[in-house]
């Protein structure tokens, strides 16, 4: 690409990117400098635009409007009163004028110069930072994982005073329920002081969003143990136990519902149908003891309880937790299949002397997984968020178990650091839940590229 198509890519790309507010706060941030210095030329420069002051037609307006006004609340003045009501009025119009026009002027005049070439090399020296930003605003991709990204951290910030707020205003006392009811004032005091919980609302939530920003959490109150650490050691297992539940959820519930939509009203439809209904019935504790009684206990063929060294003990935990989403995924998939097999351009397929089955995997499946992928990104979610009661039932050290030990304590940092990894986790889901529409559906990639 010459010389002169990248300076006028990048200026393009700068008046398009200046018209939106968002992005125009962040233009004259990261290119202060620059406009600091083209701003002086424009103010130097004499306006050719027309303004305002000295309009009879307007003057006139705005007097015809004071006098009706003071008529109306019967609150009439003097002329000259009137007259220098009007000539503020006119003024503040004015003053509001000239500041839109200055801007205007700013952003065509950076426009311009940065088609030149000395003020391409100039804005690159002074604002490479707004050249950045700009080759991230020119690429609809990048650009919409880039404010997605930019959104999570909003979504981890919320999340962060949300939470520290509800386990603030909790009623139970950290230092009572460690010490114990038999604990002195000052050894109350003493635990308070130690941990900051004797210091205002506003000192502890700014030390919890530093933590969260720095990766130090601090210690538990319970244990006294490094919270990130701990995190860093729970998590893993949590997510593991999400992924397979997730992965037999899909390699299941997917060809199901597929088949069932296909077979519509045969016996294996209503049969499917019919498990998948149990399925999203039975509450997940109450499964996994009944699993745990049965192939554990009576069986033998499976551990009753999680262990890090034997693999299959993980794999009753996962069937007991994907199995609502199993059947979610399964009546959502024969739902959506049913839609997109009655479509017109199916018909025009298998008119076309195509085989059945070959319409179905090639036509009918990337479109019908498109309502399917929101399901499972949305299910994941809750998965991740409600393995804690899967956890208990098969004393699994993971994270959702750590932090409901933690809630009744209120363990501030413990709960606060648990609940903000799982946010970041699901947000990420959703980031690459939103990037798979793409790839699936043409229609949504045209979208993001006018994006």
């Amino acid at each position: 690409m010459s010389t002169l198509r990248v300076t006028a890519f990048i200026a393009s790309q700068y008046d398009k990117a200046m018209q939106q507010p968002s992005y125009r706060f962040l233009l004259l941030l990261l290119g202060f400098p620059l406009h600091i210095i083209r701003l002086i030329v424009v103010i130097l420069q004499p306006s050719k635009t027309t303004v305002l002051k000295g309009s009879d037609r307007r003057r006139q307006e705005l007097f015809d409007q004071e006098k009706k006004k003071q008529a109306f609340f019967k609150q009439e003045k003097s002329l000259k009163a009137t007259n220098q009501i009007v000539d503020e009025r006119l003024k503040q119009e004015c003053n509001d004028q000239n500041e839109g026009l200055l801007f205007q002027r700013l952003r065509r005049d950076v426009s311009i110069f940065l088609t030149k070439p000395v003020g391409f090399t100039m804005g690159l020296v002074l604002a490479f930072p707004m050249y950045v930003l700009l080759m991230i605003y020119a690429n609809p991709y990048v650009k919409y994982i880039a404010e997605r990204l930019l959104m999570m951290v909003y979504v981890v910030f919320g999340v962060t005073a949300l939470v520290f707020t509800i386990l603030y205003l909790s009623p139970f006392d950290p230092a009572i329920n460690l010490l114990g009811e038999q604990a002195s004032r000052e050894q109350i005091e003493a635990f308070n002081r130690v941990y900051g919980l004797d210091q205002s609302y506003l000192t502890q939530l700014w030390q919890a969003v530093q933590g969260v920003w720095t990766f130090d959490l601090g210690k538990s109150y319970e244990g006294n143990e490094e919270v990130v650490q701990t995190i860093f050691r729970r998590f893993p297992v949590t997510l593991q136990l999400t992924l397979l539940s997730l992965i037999l959820a899909i390699v299941i519930a997917v060809p199901a519902g597929i088949y069932a939509a296909v077979k519509r009203h045969s016996f294996y439809d209503q049969f499917f149908m019919f498990v998948a209904l149990i399925g999203l019935s039975i509450p997940s504790f109450w499964l996994g003891l009944v699993m745990i009684l049965q192939f554990s206990i009576q069986l033998g063929w499976l551990p009753a309880t999680y262990s890090s060294t034997n693999n299959l003990s993980l794999l009753m935990p996962a069937i007991v937790l994907g199995t609502s989403l199993t059947a979610a995924v399964a009546r959502m998939t024969r739902s959506s299949t049913l839609d997109v097999i009655q479509e017109d351009y199916m018909m025009l397929a298998k008119a076309k002397g195509l085989s059945g089955w070959t319409v179905i995997v090639k036509h009918a499946v990337p479109n019908a997984l498109i309502p399917v992928v929101t399901i499972i990104g949305l299910q994941f979610g809750g998965m991740l968020g409600g393995a804690a009661v899967v956890e208990k039932v098969f004393n699994i050290s993971g994270l959702g178990s750590y932090i409901v030990d933690k809630q009744f304590i209120p363990d501030i940092p413990a709960v606060l650091g648990g609940v903000i990894y799982i946010a970041i986790v699901i947000s990420i889901i959703n980031l690459l839940v939103d990037l798979l529409y793409a790839f699936l559906d043409p229609r949504i990639r045209a979208k993001m590229k006018e994006y």
